[in-house]
């Protein structure tokens, strides 16, 4: 079957998910794989092969299957030959309880190239360590379409555990990759076109402790999860943890999951916390579209105590032009403690050009700083069309770094923690709308100076994205203005805001922050 997987106002992602082993015995090949079998045996259940080795000698024909004993190490870099179809995907997995686990060494465990119709499922991919001796990724698929990677553990590759380049239609679905060097995923495509890589759908997935490679002294390492160069990418239910801590260099960092160099992106349900980065080095956030990224969608995340901020909208020299994204209904708490941003959200363009960066929409949002600011420009930050709309701006002092430009702020709320409003060196928030020429509608003052009464916040510990939608922290117990002082973006300026919230409820037109009022 194909799967329609809505893209909002960008369209339809078409994803082919019909990967089904086919079940006639006398037209497909199964062979079982353990490690007291014998390369001289069948290969049935009761007598399996034995060796990586003797399966990279076999060219798999459309249907086969392959078991690899659950428990039972199987060491050697497996190099596979033979696509599937669409009715006869070729499939690579474990029988028993628990994964088997390939053991690569310091070479990459399962080398996929060319192929088509594949799903690799049930496997545990081990390498000798980034800094033991392994160079390569941990699960390499490039040149191939429809592929599906399920239920896969991924540890200790110098580079991604999980590489993709060049590739479409790829399910990446309940990896786990942690302890690897450049990224726990990476996905790329031909640094000169964004579709080369294309339909790619990541979801239930955890990158957690890949802290940097030690061999790539000039750019950045140790990401949770990044794509680039690429079209049509839906990240969903995925977490980032304890990234980047150890990048071997001062300079642009990693962050927990982004994107750069790509059209029609979608990062939704996501969890990134506590990422980090070199010590003096930049970055270390946790959600970030970057240079290039066109036409794409960060929602219903929740960022916390992540070295750089939590919401990252940057595009650096060089890049192709970043215009049209939206950033909506997310929660930010106490990032940008370390980096260069010191707040919870970070615009930064080091093209200097504001062709080359331009329309965001940013509603819907609630960013909460008890450690510094709410909201940061970098001193290259030229930009145009970027609109601030609904959004809880909360910051222990100053709630802005650097200057705001012409960008559209609206129906905002506003909250220094320590002096109740502090923006732009100014205390007074009267004086600062009528100064700024913001926060109005046809003279009449539409942004708020209120501390909303949360139900618990500063007090982010969730650890699983399963509990994103019970994640009620921000939501406003109790009446407040903010639940009913909001604009209509809909009515006003024709913006398909979606119909749910952070948690997941239908929304009130008219409410600040990422969750609706109970």
């Amino acid at each position: 079957m194909i799967c329609l997987v809505p893209l909002y106002c960008f369209g339809y992602i078409f994803f082919d998910k019909n990967i089904s082993p086919i079940n006639d015995a006398a037209k497909i090949h199964t062979y079982y794989f353990s490690v007291n079998g014998s390369d001289k045996n069948d290969g049935s259940v009761e007598h399996p092969f034995k060796t990586i080795a003797y399966l990279n000698g076999i060219r798999l024909v459309p249907g086969d299957s392959v078991f690899f004993k659950s428990g039972e190490i199987f060491n050697g870099n497996l190099l596979l030959t033979g696509s599937g179809t669409k009715e006869r995907p070729v499939v690579i997995t474990s029988y028993g309880d628990a994964n088997a686990v390939i053991s690569g060494g310091n070479g990459t465990a399962i080398d996929l190239s060319d192929l088509s119709y594949v799903n690799i499922k049930n496997i545990t991919c081990k390498g000798s360590g980034r800094k033991d001796g392994n160079t390569k990724p941990g699960i390499s698929i490039s040149n191939c379409s429809n592929v599906s990677i399920e239920n896969t553990d991924i540890s200790g590759f110098q580079k991604s555990g999980l590489q993709i380049y060049s590739c479409n239609n790829i399910t990446i679905d309940k990896v786990y990759a942690h302890d690897n060097g450049a990224a726990g995923i990476g996905v790329e495509g031909d640094f000169k076109s964004k579709l080369t890589t294309r339909n790619i759908f990541i979801t239930n997935c955890t990158a957690e402790n890949n802290p940097g490679d030690p061999s790539n002294l000039t750019n950045h390492s140790g990401n949770g999860i990044v794509t680039g160069h690429c079209t049509n990418v839906i990240i969903d239910h995925c977490m980032a943890t304890n990234n980047g801590w150890d990048m071997p260099r001062i300079g642009n960092g990693p962050v927990g999951i982004w994107c750069y160099e790509a059209d029609s992106v979608i990062i939704q349900h996501c969890l990134s916390y506590r990422n980090k980065t070199s010590a003096g080095a930049a970055d270390g956030g946790g959600f970030d579209f970057d240079g290039g990224v066109t036409n794409s969608i960060i929602q219903y995340c929740l960022s916390y105590e992540n070295q750089g901020s939590g919401y990252c909208m940057f595009q650096y020299w060089g890049a192709s032009p970043w215009y049209n994204n939206v950033i909506r209904y997310n929660i930010s708490e106490n990032d940008g403690l370390v980096s260069d941003s010191r707040a919870g959200a970070y615009v930064w363009n080091s093209s200097k050009d504001e062709k080359q960066f331009h329309g965001c929409d940013f509603y819907n949002n609630t960013i909460y700083n008890s450690k510094q600011a709410a909201l940061s420009f970098s001193v290259t930050s030229e930009r145009k069309d970027f609109r601030f709309f609904n959004n809880i701006f909360i910051a222990k002092d100053s709630l802005i770094k650097g200057k705001k430009g012409n960008d559209v702020f609206l129906a905002n709320d506003w909250w220094s923690l320590e002096k109740k409003f502090n923006a732009d060196g100014m205390n007074d928030f009267a004086n600062w709308i009528t100064s700024s020429n913001i926060e109005q509608v046809n003279g009449n003052i539409k942004g708020l100076n209120l501390l909303p009464p949360f139900k618990s916040a500063d007090n982010a510990t969730i650890t699983n994205v399963s509990q994103l939608n019970d994640f009620y922290n921000y939501k406003i117990s109790g009446y407040s203005p903010v639940t009913q002082s909001g604009i209509d973006l809909q009515a006003l300026f024709n913006i398909n805001t979606g119909d749910k919230d952070f948690n997941g409820q239908l929304i009130d037109r008219k409410f600040i922050g990422a969750c609706t009022h109970p």
